[in-house]
């Protein structure tokens, strides 16, 4: 477990921008990340503002972190690599499922026109809320809810992003997809082994293409683990 820091030796400001260049020069650009968009969202974007005082000298380290409710904020290289295979565009509408810290939510917020966000835990949405509101991004509507259902009175949406682990692809996301070129990324897999996977939809016709072997906390909910799988209305 990381170790916690005090406050005579937390970074400055200024050695937060310097680390948080780095980790885009290091971690991101070394490793193939090329969308200059979320480059430079990552340059900018304080990531150790959603992290707990504890874990703030910790921010721009090659590594997911804690937060609350068991849950963790995902390696900047992760998140860069799913905001670049998404194809994000200005005028997009997009549905995340798993708001978390709410730093995900907000790369999403700087690339597109709208983000409609679903978390499972209120303390977590409440947090994030405040946060992305402090930041003044107006963007964003985040809901409470089970997030393996995804949210269809606002779909349909041109991008999902899931960010966290389901047994199998949920058909009732599929269905959520904009109909000529909806895109999706999410890691599929039980506790053990996943796969990160992109979706991508044409008409009643699915694409399905495998990029990374991942490990993400596992989606509780009717299409996701412990609660129990529903009938999904449409079968992937």
């Amino acid at each position: 477990m990381i170790a916690g820091s005090t406050g005579a030796n937390m970074p400055t400001e200024k050695n937060y921008l310097r680390r948080r260049l780095q980790m885009v020069d290091e971690q991101l650009m070394a490793r193939g990340i090329n969308d200059r968009r979320v480059l430079d969202v990552m340059r900018y974007l304080p990531r150790h503002e959603f992290v707990g005082e504890e874990y703030k000298p910790y921010a721009y380290d090659d590594t997911p972190l804690p937060t609350q409710e068991g849950q963790t904020i995902s390696q900047p290289y992760m998140v860069a690599f799913m905001s670049e295979r998404l194809r994000l565009k200005p005028d997009h509408k997009v549905l995340e499922i798993g708001t978390g810290s709410g730093y995900q939510t907000a790369i999403l917020c700087e690339l597109t026109n709208y983000v409609y966000s679903v978390e499972r835990y209120s303390r977590l949405a409440d947090a994030a809320g405040e946060r992305l509101s402090q930041l003044e991004y107006d963007n964003v509507d985040i809901h409470v809810g089970d997030g393996s259902q995804g949210l269809p009175d606002m779909a349909l949406y041109d991008r999902i992003m899931v960010t966290a682990a389901v047994p199998k692809i949920p058909g009732v996301l599929c269905s959520q997809l904009r109909v000529i070129g909806g895109r999706m990324i999410l890691p599929v897999g039980d506790h053990e082994q996943q796969e990160l996977k992109l979706i991508t939809r044409r008409g009643d016709r699915f694409s399905s293409r495998t990029l990374l072997k991942v490990r993400f906390v596992p989606m509780i909910g009717r299409y996701g683990f412990e609660t129990g799988t529903g009938d999904d209305p449409l079968v992937f």
